[in-house]
């Protein structure tokens, strides 16, 4: 029998699972993580107090709260003295502590990974269907992003036209489809690029084909075929116009430059990609697809250091030349993260369609997510699906949410509770937050009673700062001479 290992957070159900449902090898082994022997955190943690204080303008307006508190959550987290939780095998005895997580959505790169395999588990388990998918991908010219991040009413129409031109394209290419069909999918909005620049843009998994409900309440699915490249551009050329027009409309452009944009080449700088195409069986392949869709802006893989002073950032997308790199100062790789965390309370990935929260068929939409459903939608074509009534749980009032176990077995291919001494059965079994506590087990245990520190703001030397004060940044500053010195004279 397999070893199997179950976890019970506070405030979940406990849940058994086991390394071979994790598909990972049993003899792998679970090492926490150190987050404060990374580049990233060592540069915030250096870096940080001088970046705040450079911004602090004295009245108020400097760095956001929320973008502050993004970057002092991530020096806290995985640090075993802010709090941990303690795992146990009841076999042997062996037991580990796991560091809390800041759960940030910006800038902490465990957490924003874990959130990326999160959603796309979630939405590969319980929400899209077992049927073809296509991914749309919308970028708009470099003029129109500004408003598109700035102004949120401008960005939702953009992406309403643009839902509205993919609709209408799988009705005239799905057989048997009429006006209230509608179609499925998952907007993610992307308000980055490769190198940590500002790329506000689109990537839309759609179901590929759409769906209507008949007379008697089941619901029909017909599938898109025959879309081809004409197609496509179709779209783009759909969306250029309408977006233009409604930016007009808007205030944002004026007559004379909706028509000189119309008139510049390359689509006026639109572009619609589709090229990307899942098959119903291949749910690999789509949660790999959501994954990307569902990425963080960070790679933490992706930065090392020249010197003291430089840094470099990779793209994974090669230039024209070769391979694309950004060489960063410090306080430039904070001002590009801190421009990158998403603005609190909106959402980074919608559900539109048939999948939307109120749709009146999503229920039976994401029934199709459960293995089961492969035996309903063998033949092609037009589907009829059913209701769910003969199910014992709706599948939306089951629990998507998954384990910390489960979550750390996707991302590293490790299952962390499975005991590295005898291959029994491990479980948290309590959580530590008393400051005297956490001080205590950690001196036994030999590990950090204190957290990293946070290193004081510096500066450079005065007459480098235009109107700096002596003492405004570092205490130990170089006075400026009392004359200047012509070095002309010691020649």
């Amino acid at each position: 029998m397999p070893a199997t290992a179950t976890c019970a957070p506070q405030g979940q159900r406990s849940c058994t699972v086991t390394p071979r449902a994790c598909h990972m090898p049993s003899s792998a082994v679970y090492h926490r993580r150190r987050p404060e022997r990374t580049l990233l955190y060592r540069t915030v943690q250096a870096h940080l107090a001088t970046w705040l204080a450079l911004h602090d303008d004295g009245a108020g307006g400097g760095v956001p709260g929320v973008t502050e508190r993004e970057f002092r959550r991530y020096l806290e987290c995985g640090i075993l003295a802010h709090g941990f939780a303690r795992a146990r095998c009841a076999d042997c005895g062996h037991d580990f502590l796991i560091a809390y997580s800041c759960k940030g959505r910006g800038v902490c790169p465990s957490c924003t990974a874990r959130r990326m395999v999160e959603t796309a588990a979630h939405l590969a388990l319980h929400v899209i269907p077992r049927l073809p998918v296509r991914q749309w991908v919308l970028s708009v010219p470099k003029r129109l992003r500004y408003h598109l991040e700035h102004d949120p009413a401008f960005l939702d129409a953009a992406l309403h036209l643009f839902l509205g031109a993919i609709e209408r394209t799988l009705r005239q290419t799905s057989p048997g489809a009429n006006a209230k069909s509608r179609l499925g999918g998952i907007v993610f909005i992307h308000r980055f690029g490769a190198l940590l620049n500002p790329h506000l843009h689109f990537h839309c998994v759609v179901v590929e084909g759409v769906f209507e409900a008949d007379a008697s309440g089941a619901v029909m699915f017909h599938e898109a075929s025959g879309l081809d490249a004409s197609a496509v551009t179709a779209v783009q050329a759909t969306v250029r116009r309408r977006v233009l027009r409604a930016a007009h409309r808007r205030g944002l452009l004026s007559e004379d430059d909706v028509q000189a944009m119309a008139e510049w080449a390359h689509d006026a700088g639109f572009s619609v990609d589709a090229q990307v195409r899942i098959e119903a069986h291949d749910r690999a392949g789509l949660e790999r697809l959501l994954r990307y869709c569902a990425r963080p802006a960070f790679a933490l893989e992706r930065l090392r250091e020249i010197d003291a002073k430089h840094l470099v950032y990779e793209s994974v997308k090669p230039g024209p030349g070769g391979s694309v790199s950004l060489v960063l100062t410090p306080m430039e790789l904070l001002d590009r993260l801190a421009a990158l965390i998403p603005p609190p309370r909106r959402h980074r990935h919608r559900y539109v369609g048939v999948l939307a929260p109120n749709a009146p068929l999503r229920a039976v939409v994401t029934a199709l997510a459960q293995p089961e459903a492969e035996a309903r939608l063998a033949s092609p074509g037009v589907q009829s699906v059913a209701g769910n009534d003969d199910m014992d749980e709706p599948p939306h009032r089951k629990a998507a949410r998954l384990v910390w176990a489960m979550l750390i077995a996707r991302i590293y291919e490790v299952f962390p509770l499975l005991c590295p001494q005898c291959g029994g059965q491990m479980r948290i079994i309590a959580f530590i937050t008393d400051g005297a506590a956490i001080r205590e087990i950690l001196d036994h245990l030999g590990e950090a009673t204190s957290p990293p520190r946070i290193l004081p703001a510096r500066g450079p030397p005065l007459w480098e700062m235009p109107g700096a004060e002596p003492g405004q940044f570092d205490p130990q500053f170089q006075p400026a001479p009392d004359y200047e010195f012509d070095q002309r004279i010691a020649w």
